[in-house]
């Protein structure tokens, strides 16, 4: 898989591509990451990639001239009416800005699917919207707040999809059974009828995690997780899902895929947070 990332900035991803299983996913040749200085195809003196948006306002736009020319020198064609570029349907083009769709899990595991993904770090108030009209296909924000350019943005994407494509973890299952990670109807819950001691998350959070010393700082890890029990283990880590997804991110029970006994279990939980411990 290959990632063209097109900035104003590509020394900001000298450190972010040197570390963890980016650094290694590269180094064995299951992805290229290639950053684009949009500055070189600025022909001015002042290498000049921004103006003045027109009717006026705050700030500086990314103009279009030279991030046409960055795009098509990497081979992206300009859409032609409502069809898509000529790249195809195993690349992406896509603008990161404050006004695109959520980034999730889900659309990481459809990027990790791809050959190629070409990322466009907005800076300033943004791009010209042309830009995204004639080259891109989608437009994506990483969360609900503002940063200074789409560079940061980009490192959570590429790490986020590096990680979902085959070979990148020492274990695969790790891509699986974690917070947002696809239900177990979608990934065999059962391995040669030996039940597996995680539950596929089906769109929720992870549940807690501990490790060696038994007890620390005072509090032991759940008892639970120490007698060997997989069917009880499977079940806690259920409800501690479900409890954390309550309390921390309740937005996500509405289209998370949920059984009759993981309705019981909210029910359950939803009582005890209105009537105390």
């Amino acid at each position: 898989m290959r990632f063209d990332v097109v900035t104003i900035f590509p020394g900001y991803f000298e450190s972010v591509l040197a570390h963890g299983i980016v650094r290694r996913a590269i180094k064995d040749g299951l992805v290229t990451v290639e950053t684009l200085d949009l500055r070189a195809h600025a022909h001015d003196r002042h290498r000049t990639v921004d103006d003045r948006p027109f009717g006026g306002g705050e700030g500086m736009v990314l103009k279009p001239e030279p991030l046409a020319e960055a795009l098509e020198s990497l081979g992206i064609a300009k859409k032609q009416g409502n069809r898509q570029p000529a790249t195809g349907n195993r690349t992406r083009v896509i603008l990161l800005s404050a006004q695109g769709r959520a980034f999730t899990q889900a659309m990481a595991r459809e990027l990790a699917g791809l050959e190629r993904v070409v990322l466009i770090c907005g800076r300033y108030e943004g791009v010209d919207e042309r830009i995204n009209e004639l080259y891109c296909d989608m437009e994506l924000s990483i969360g609900d707040y503002v940063l200074s350019g789409g560079e940061a943005a980009a490192a959570v994407v590429v790490e986020s999809v590096i990680r979902l494509i085959p070979g990148v973890l020492g274990n695969e299952a790790s891509g699986e059974f974690e917070s947002f990670g696809a239900p177990d109807a979608e990934i065999d819950a059962d391995v040669e009828g030996v039940p597996r001691s995680q539950h596929g998350s089906g769109g929720l959070l992870d549940y807690p995690h501990y490790t060696r010393p038994a007890e620390f700082g005072g509090l032991r890890a759940p008892e639970i997780l120490l007698n060997g029990d997989h069917a009880q283990i499977r079940r806690w880590r259920r409800e501690q899902q479900l409890k954390k997804t309550l309390q921390n991110r309740p937005d996500l029970l509405q289209r998370a895929a949920l059984s009759a006994e993981d309705q019981k279990i909210l029910d359950s939980l939803r009582h005890q947070a209105v009537s105390g411990p």
